[in-house]
């Protein structure tokens, strides 16, 4: 008995001294190629009466409450969501709004779990087409570099990033 418990403090002490080692922010980062101008697709992130259709979040909850402000886009603009617990409850202020070209949110999580970071879309014209590149950066407290030990942060948001994309790429070349 004495030997298991020894054994199973030594995993504890070494999943703390594995987690003790990961870097103290994340990143999370995918890009798509769009048949579409950049003034074309940049209302559809810059305006939060267009996220809804194609955020790969927005489905998770069917009775999810929504509010979002007056005006809808541009710097000062927020959407905030309450849902279940898949949706989560949290908010967004568009922070910078660099027309045909980049936005910059505040992205606050309130649940299932606290978290504040930034969501960053740039657009770049690639000849006939444009670059979306969909970024989240934050930092990662004791609490999430203990979840990295077993998952990373790109692996829980990088599909919803890919199926988002997908979705604005839809939407955009329509």
């Amino acid at each position: 008995m004495f030997t298991l418990l020894i054994i199973v403090l030594a995993i504890i002490a070494g999943v703390l001294a594995v987690a003790s080692t990961k870097p103290d922010v994340f990143r999370v980062e995918r890009s798509a190629t769009i048949n579409a101008s950049p003034e074309r697709i940049f209302p559809l992130i810059s305006d939060f009466h267009n996220f809804g259709r194609w955020s790969p979040w927005e489905q998770l909850d069917p009775q999810m409450q929504r509010s979002i402000t007056d005006p809808s886009s541009g710097v000062g603009a927020a959407y905030a969501w309450s849902g279940n617990a898949k949706a989560g409850t949290g908010r967004m202020e568009i922070l910078e709004a660099t027309p045909s070209s980049r936005v910059v949110m505040k992205l606050d999580f309130i649940k299932p779990f606290e978290a504040h970071n930034t969501a960053e879309y740039t657009l770049h014209t690639e000849g006939e087409s444009t670059r979306v590149t969909w970024a989240l950066h934050g930092p990662a407290p004791f609490v999430s570099k203990l979840m990295q030990v077993f998952f990373t942060m790109d692996k829980m948001v990088g599909k919803d990033f890919e199926l988002g994309l997908a979705q604005m790429k839809a939407i955009a070349e329509s």
